[in-house]
């Protein structure tokens, strides 16, 4: 009858409405760090759908202090029990440096060590040569995606039980793979043959 089935699917929307207020976790007790990069499509990189995982996105994929807040909560508190860092080839983060980014915004008018980092909490300023540690630019993404994984499992707010595992997208041909272990390095040529024997 209608009226069932429309009653189920209110009931279907009242408990997606209220996961929160009745302790369900998302699908997969999954946390994932991203960069915020359209050319990452962490659904689809990581075969995953809507309500599977606590997504969170910022510049670069790279542990701050707001990932670490966020994490402690979905890991402490949400049930969470696995967090994935998905870094990205051809990154804007690796194309220029912090200096220089400082630089071109003192130009603009704005001087990073006089300026808030937090809108809420304006006591909190970047020492004058601070911003470029603040802003994290980097080189080389494998690396990069390593140290994110380090710094999370090393992060006292985050449980020691919980797994943490960190991948790189590649956009140049949309595929997953781990840091420093490129396939096609590895496949029956004479060169990877050589380096095997």
């Amino acid at each position: 009858m209608l009226y069932q089935q429309i009653d189920m699917e209110l009931a279907e929307r009242e408990a997606w409405a209220w996961r929160r207020q009745k302790g369900i976790c998302c699908n997969r007790r999954l946390f994932v760090l991203a960069c915020m990069d359209e050319r990452l499509p962490v659904e689809q990189a990581l075969g995953i759908r809507l309500g599977d995982a606590h997504i969170f996105r910022n510049a670069g994929g790279l542990v701050t202090d707001d990932v670490i807040r966020s994490a402690m909560l979905t890991t402490q508190f949400f049930g969470t029990r696995e967090i994935i860092v998905l870094n990205h080839t051809e990154c804007g983060m690796m194309t220029t440096t912090g200096e220089y980014l400082a630089n071109a915004l003192k130009e603009k008018g704005l001087d990073p060590a006089n300026v808030p980092i937090d809108p809420d909490l304006p006591e909190l300023k970047l020492e004058k040569e601070a911003f470029g540690k603040w802003i994290k630019m980097f080189t080389d993404v494998d690396e990069t995606c390593e140290k994110q994984v380090e710094l999370l499992r090393n992060s006292p707010w985050i449980p020691n039980d919980v797994a943490i595992h960190g991948y790189v997208w590649e956009v140049e041909n949309m595929r997953l793979r781990r840091p420093h272990i490129r396939l096609s390095d590895r496949v029956n040529t004479a060169k990877s043959m050589g380096a095997m024997g």
